[in-house]
């Protein structure tokens, strides 16, 4: 009976300690290709090239991983429209706080491919409109939400990342006249912890 209960101890040791929780942090940046999306047909818009940096935490146990980030990034879009004529900047920088569920398709020592995707929640902190006089101000937005997916490669302590990012909610709404962010974002990171 000893013995049993130190072997069902030991077996027990070891399943914890195999199931502890893996904790990497780091800080990253890259590249936003931003170009916003209507849901009415007469305008469109141009994409803009803009920059994020910040910091992300991962949180992994074997192949599944939580990895909640937070960064500045810069995003907006070129718009121009078909009945009036007018062409409108959009540049804006927000505050975003991504939750990433990430799963490890390929596990090795010193190389990982995974998949990644979840919700982000962006913070408008700063927006500059030049020639909008088409979309009034008190209709936009400060917050928004958008979802995030992409494929990325871990390669010893660096970490490289390919996403999109598509609007869910609005960033200006206003009878009918409404538009959205998306984003496709490549990010280097580097794992510091």
């Amino acid at each position: 009976m000893k013995r049993l209960l130190t072997i069902i101890f030991a077996l027990g040791l070891a399943i914890t300690a195999a199931a502890q929780p893996k904790l990497d942090l780091g800080i990253k940046g890259g590249v936003n290709f931003s170009k916003l999306s209507f849901d009415m047909d007469d305008y469109s818009a141009e994409s803009v090239t803009k920059s994020h940096f910040g910091a992300f935490a991962r949180i992994g146990w074997d192949r599944l991983f939580i990895q909640p980030e937070f960064y500045f990034s810069g995003k907006g879009g070129d718009v121009t429209s078909d009945i009036a004529s007018t062409m409108a900047s959009f540049d804006y920088s927000t505050f975003d706080v991504p939750v990433l569920l990430g799963y490890r398709i390929i596990k090795g020592k010193a190389l990982d491919i995974h998949l990644i995707g979840g919700p982000v929640w962006s913070n408008i902190t700063k927006e500059d409109i030049k020639g909008g006089d088409v979309f009034e101000d008190s209709f936009y937005k400060d917050r928004y939400m958008s979802i995030q997916y992409g494929v990325g490669v871990d390669v010893l302590f660096m970490t490289i990342d390919a996403r999109m990012e598509n609007g869910l909610s609005e960033i200006y709404s206003m009878d009918g006249e409404s538009f959205k962010n998306n984003a496709f974002m490549l990010s280097v990171g580097f794992k510091i912890l």
